[in-house]
């Protein structure tokens, strides 16, 4: 079968070694560019025999899809499947890594991984336990003209997810940056005036980590940390890792956090062979987890020896593409908020070639709704849904897709 490739692909895929950054649009098929790099590579015959490509993607569903598209590209050169190239997501690649020498960093040599479901289990109930011990601690931050029976209402019904929420982010920033309970305790000790929120979050990172300890266990930020850990104290491991893996492919950069990507610079070392490609402009990551894509675009603008752009898109229409690029413009020339005006960036998104494989769908300005009704988060959902209940009889034969930013929240609809 033969590949076409556009002409932003053939410029990556001519990459032969050192740091490149790519800046790419939804739908500019990233996975398929880093795919047909990493076959790209192991077909230029440069890898010894216990050497392989390191694909580190995000999520696990990934894992497989990258798997098979490079296995796809390599068997059409006539080279053996399933050989030359390794696709880990960055726990996977964590866990490895803590697996080989678990002693170094205080694990036994069986200890446990907890999954997200279990993680939110034990940090509920870590803030169940502190409200209890504290119900009117946070009374100062409720509205002081709320009636009373409001404020028991928000304590009971409200309070505890809203918390849950900010133990998590608590919790998560705090391992991205390293910082056990105890040396966050010694910190807090040192400042000038009471800090009553980092308090009160210590607290719940404590009994948090007591209870992965108690169990034995630890969960999929503590592996970020420990792996880098690992790797900082034993050098000799090190080194073995970067002969192991001397071409580094990052996909989805843009949700990357600073502990992640000490971790892919260590292995790809002063001078290495890193590839990172994603889209700050849509690093929806950044609303829950520690990721943060000013460290793929510091890295693209002050780092990569090469810059490059995947910038063509069949995913959407054009006045979708149209609409995506003035928010662009607008973010960055027009908000009233100076300080966000950083928050999207070029490349903007064009169109593919008429002849492209993934050609765009028409224009069709019709298919293009904006609501600027401010809605209460209930009453949205019920708009939504109520807009779905209209639609979906009309359109049996048809699929729609509802983008939400969290997982309970696509539960509500």
């Amino acid at each position: 079968m033969t590949l076409t490739y556009r002409p932003s692909q053939q410029k990556i895929l001519q990459y032969t070694h050192g740091t490149m950054g790519i800046a790419a649009v939804p739908g500019a098929g990233k996975t398929f560019t880093l795919s047909a790099l990493a076959a790209e590579i192991i077909g230029r015959d440069v890898l010894a025999p216990d050497q392989e490509v390191l694909v580190v993607t995000l999520v696990n569903s990934a894992v497989d899809n990258f798997s098979s598209r490079i296995n796809g590209f390599i068997t059409e050169r006539g080279l053996l499947p399933r050989v030359g190239y390794r696709v880990r997501t960055l726990h996977g690649l964590a866990h490895d890594i803590v697996r080989e020498k678990p002693g170094m960093v205080g694990l036994e040599e069986r200890f446990g991984i907890i999954d997200e479901r279990e993680a939110t289990f034990i940090r509920k109930e870590a803030v169940n336990a502190w409200l209890a011990a504290n119900p009117n601690a946070l009374d100062d931050y409720l509205d002081p003209n709320m009636e009373e029976s409001k404020k028991d209402w928000t304590r009971r019904q409200q309070l505890p997810q809203a918390l849950e929420g900010i133990a998590n982010a608590f919790i998560r920033s705090a391992k991205d940056r390293r910082i056990l309970p105890e040396q966050l305790r010694y910190r807090l000790n040192q400042q000038p005036a009471p800090l009553p929120l980092a308090e009160m979050g210590l607290a719940i990172y404590h009994d948090y980590q007591r209870a992965l300890a108690y169990r034995g266990a630890v969960d999929f930020d503590d592996l970020i940390r420990l792996s880098l850990d690992l790797l900082e104290r034993d050098p000799d491991f090190l080194e073995r890792l970067r002969y192991r893996f001397p071409y580094i492919l990052e996909d989805e950069a843009q949700d990357s956090s600073q502990t992640q990507e000490k971790i892919l610079r260590l292995l790809a070392g002063q001078g290495g062979n890193w590839v990172r490609v994603g889209d700050p402009n849509q690093a929806i990551f950044e609303t829950f987890t520690t990721a943060n894509p000013e460290l793929l675009r510091n890295f693209i603008a002050h780092e990569a020896d090469f810059q490059r752009a995947l910038p063509e898109s069949g995913r959407s229409q054009p006045a979708v593409i149209d609409l995506a690029n003035q928010v662009i413009d607008w973010v960055m020339n027009g908000h009233p908020d100076a300080d966000v005006r950083t928050a999207l960036a070029p490349p903007y998104i064009q169109a593919t070639a008429p002849d492209d494989p993934q050609p765009n769908p028409p224009l069709n300005w019709d298919g293009l709704r904006l609501i600027n009704q401010k809605f209460s988060p209930e009453a949205e959902v019920s708009a939504l849904v109520d807009s779905l209940a209209r639609w979906v009889p009309e359109n049996l034969d048809k699929t729609v897709a509802v983008l939400v930013p969290r997982n309970n929240r696509g539960a509500e609809i």
